[in-house]
């Protein structure tokens, strides 16, 4: 999980976590509508950079970066011979435009200079503290409430599901391509939102018991201190700067 990197001592670390949430949404707005490749460049190195002040080491980093590469690589596969253009190459039948590959390629930058300032900043952060600045820069309560149970209960769900699978497998269930399969993976799914909902019934039943009337309380606060405003001043004039490359002919 990501939460494991909140541990670590380092000045990303150390940020107001308000502060870490703003700036990731600011660079992800701004990565996202870029378009010309030396700001996307300028946007990876820059948030490699950031990465690697948290101290993450570049092995690790770079694992957590498959599971985005692995779907843009997907998107390797289809869009240059999907996307309408000039000709490039061709294999076989299927023939490969310049627009396409270009297309493709600012795909892969900007998902990962994103990803990459996102592991930096909001994984640096455990999630009980990132969900309470959510809640203090007035993101919707529900959104925030959403985001915190998602996480506390996805693993529950998860072991209810491994139980589900062993309890298939004890019964001798081996998959297979025919239709007992595909009704048991369907029974499956359905016994899955079955106890899903169930035990969100009792945990709503348990909060009402408890006194929860939608207001999250914590027993820290927030507050910035000098490094904070240093850090988003910089990391705002680093954002003009992109901004700049992108949209006028500096380069």
């Amino acid at each position: 999980m990501i939460e494991e990197l909140s541990g670590r001592d380092s000045l990303i670390q150390r940020l107001d976590p308000r502060v870490k949430i703003v700036l990731v949404f600011l660079f992800s707005v701004l990565v996202a509508v870029s378009d010309r490749f030396v700001a996307l460049l300028s946007a990876l190195a820059l948030g490699l950079c950031i990465a690697l002040l948290v101290r993450l080491p570049v092995k690790q980093l770079m694992g957590r970066l498959v599971p985005v590469n692995l779907f843009v690589i997907f998107l390797w596969v289809f869009l240059p011979f999907t996307f309408e253009g000039e000709p490039l190459f061709s294999i076989g039948p299927l023939v490969a435009t310049h627009e396409g590959v270009l297309y493709a390629a600012r795909i892969s930058i900007k998902s990962n200079a994103i990803m990459a300032v996102l592991i930096a900043l909001v994984a640096s952060t455990s999630i009980l503290t990132l969900g309470h600045a959510m809640y203090e820069l007035r993101i919707p309560k529900k959104l925030v409430h959403l985001f915190f149970f998602t996480y506390r209960y996805i693993h529950v769900i998860h072991q209810e599901y491994i139980r589900l699978v062993s309890a298939m497998k004890v019964r001798g269930f081996q998959p297979g391509t025919n239709v007992h399969t595909y009704k048991s993976f369907a029974y499956l799914v359905g016994m899955l939102l079955v106890r899903s909902s169930d035990r969100a019934e009792r945990v709503y039943n348990a909060m009402r018991c408890r006194g929860f009337r939608g207001k999250l309380y914590s027993l820290s606060t927030f507050s910035l201190k000098s490094s904070d405003v240093i850090s988003l001043v910089f990391m705002l004039a680093m954002m003009l700067a992109l901004g700049a490359l992108e949209w006028t002919n500096m380069v």
